[in-house]
């Protein structure tokens, strides 16, 4: 084969043209490149803290605000996608790592962004001393945190269902432990990864005001961005103004969606069980012009003669430091009994010794009985969330199904379920102030939805996307069967499903008890509406920067989340792992 400088390129195009596609996909790729190397330059400019950030509440700088929203989005789901894909493995492979990771995976999707920033936003300035980038990073450290457990959750739950005759064929061709995670569990993930990537950004928009606005030293830092933007907007009662926040969002989505997400979801469609027939696959217009321009098509061959490279250079390393073996070596059960025995005690006194600090710290000021007080508000926010948990599953369980079992629905719905999504609550708070000001409705009931408006979707997109992974074979034998009605519901469709289900319902209960720190508390101008419930105790003792209380109602939350969690949704996904997996 010939090469270049040790590069083989026997399999690059003879010749690469430029052709009429590289005049759509090559200036849209330079447009990019620009727009982030612009936006994340004035991301690391010189700033004290003290300085005042002003937000200018003119439409004109809408642009410019929402490319420093979407350069924070993205930065966050690229660290979200690299953690998610580290935890889930480990979590998934290893049954002692699973023991503490999963439990602590409870308490961080339970851990309201507030909590995360008044915790690590100090850190995050002393890193980057007289630079705006420690704000930043503060901020895309929140926005990872609204955006990593879901896909975690989501690989994990993949991993764990992976079929079984798949298993055995990759051992059957001799696969490495790394060749069987990129090549057969990777792919399995990538459908529902895809969706569930999808509805991680649009977290990042629900939690977009809370995220761009960093208290520090009782100063509140407001970074140019469509989060703060609209928090200005809230504040000074401009309903013009966020309308056009509205306005900018959707166009946003629409463009992103268009540009990369739409490209990916029809490149992990390959990945499906099986494929769907031709007639239903439609090809995004950006996906064609990347696929079938010239300059493009020659940096896909220079990366895969680069990584056939460098796979070739890695196996004649591996060959030569190769030696026989004897054989493996068989361990004694005692040793792992014994190693089995000394992880749980470890994880017992860790735990232990973590609630005996936690407690030292907060009975240092409170009494057991606001303790006990806490512990009711905790009981009043979990029967909001079951509630609404409930009606959510419900509503779009049957929806979501209905779209994921007609593509060129999906197709459609896919945008509209994003914008959705990332419809942040603060904008729905106005409307509801008002309306329960004026119609003297009770506030303890009336607020409750806006604790489930971006955490539902959550449970549509995940059922959206297992439906669409339903393998066709399935639904000829249910026809041929005469499975109709409830019988088809209850055979095909709800196992078909239940897994990505537990995924979505996990995480949209995770959510709302997030969301309840934002939504118990509602303010449209001088008029605040309060909630009884533990968000409304933590936004309170938040504002007072009151440590103690804060680390009392994350604390009480986080051990509502964890029951809940280890009682009932972890129980749910051992059936999905061992009962319904498609074998």
């Amino acid at each position: 084969m010939a090469s270049f400088w040790g590069l083989p390129v026997g399999s690059w195009p003879r010749r690469i043209r430029l052709n009429s596609w590289d005049l759509v996909a090559l200036p849209l790729v330079l447009i990019v490149i620009f727009l982030f190397a612009w936006g994340g330059r004035d991301m690391n400019t010189p700033y004290q803290v003290g300085d005042p950030l002003q937000i200018d509440l003119d439409p004109l700088y809408l642009p410019y605000y929402a490319l420093r929203t979407v350069l924070r989005m993205f930065a966050g789901l690229g660290v979200s996608l690299a953690f998610s894909l580290a935890y889930a493995a480990l979590a998934a492979k290893s049954r002692q790592a699973e023991k503490l990771m999963i439990p602590v995976l409870d308490i961080l999707q339970s851990v309201p962004i507030l909590g995360f920033l008044t915790i690590t936003v100090t850190g995050f300035i002393a890193l980057f001393p007289g630079s705006l980038l420690g704000v930043e990073c503060a901020s895309i450290f929140a926005i990872f945190t609204s955006q990593a457990w879901n896909m975690t959750f989501s690989l994990y739950q993949s991993f764990r269902t992976v079929p079984g005759d798949l298993k055995e064929a990759s051992r059957m061709f001799h696969l490495s432990g790394w060749g069987i995670f990129w090549r057969l569990e990777v792919p399995h993930a990538m459908p529902n990864l895809v969706w569930n990537m999808m509805m991680s950004v649009s977290g990042g928009w629900f939690f977009v005001v809370a995220s761009e606005a960093i208290t520090v030293s009782g100063q509140t830092i407001l970074l140019p961005g469509v989060g703060s933007y609209i928090a200005q907007a809230i504040d000074q009662k401009d309903i013009a103004a966020v309308g056009w926040a509205v306005l900018t969002m959707l166009i946003v989505i629409l463009i992103y969606d268009q540009l990369f997400f739409r490209p990916l979801l029809a490149w992990s469609s390959k990945f499906r069980a099986e494929q769907a027939p031709d007639e239903e696959m439609e090809r995004p217009w950006f996906l064609v012009a990347l696929q079938r321009a010239g300059v493009v098509a020659g940096a896909r061959a220079l990366a895969e003669a680069l990584s056939d490279w460098a796979s070739a250079i890695t196996s004649r390393s591996r060959d030569a430091r190769a030696a026989p073996s004897s054989g493996p070596v068989a361990l004694d059960p005692r040793i792992g009994r014994s190693s089995v025995f000394l992880w749980n005690a470890l994880l017992i006194v860790g735990a232990s010794w973590s609630a005996w600090e936690l407690y030292r710290f907060i009975a240092a000021s409170l009494s057991f009985a606001e303790v006990w007080t806490v512990f009711l508000l905790a009981t009043a926010t979990a029967a909001r969330v079951l509630i609404l948990i409930a009606l959510a599953t419900l509503i779009w369980v049957p929806v979501g199904v209905w779209i994921g079992l007609r593509p060129r629905v999906a197709v459609v719905a896919q945008p509209i379920v994003q914008f959705m999504a990332a419809f942040p609550a603060n904008m729905f708070f106005p409307i509801a102030v008002v309306l329960i000001v004026k119609f003297d409705l009770n506030v303890e009931i009336w607020v409750s939805p806006l604790m489930i408006l971006g955490t539902q979707w959550y449970i549509a997109f995940n059922v959206i996307s297992g439906a669409l992974a339903l393998p066709r074979d399935l639904h000829y034998v249910a026809g041929n069967l005469g499975v109709t009605n409830w019988l088809w519901w209850r055979r095909l469709i709800l196992p078909g499903i239940f897994p990505a289900y537990i995924t979505g319902a996990v995480t949209a209960a995770g959510g709302s008890w997030n969301a309840s720190i934002v939504s118990e508390v509602v303010k449209w101008g001088d008029t605040t509406l309060t909630a009884t419930g533990v968000g409304a105790y933590i936004a309170k003792a938040t504002e007072d920067g009151d440590f103690p209380r804060i680390a009392l109602g994350i604390a009480m939350l986080c051990l509502f989340v964890t029951v809940f969690n280890r009682l009932f949704w972890r129980r749910l996904y051992d059936v999905a792992a061992e009962r319904l997996r498609l074998d």
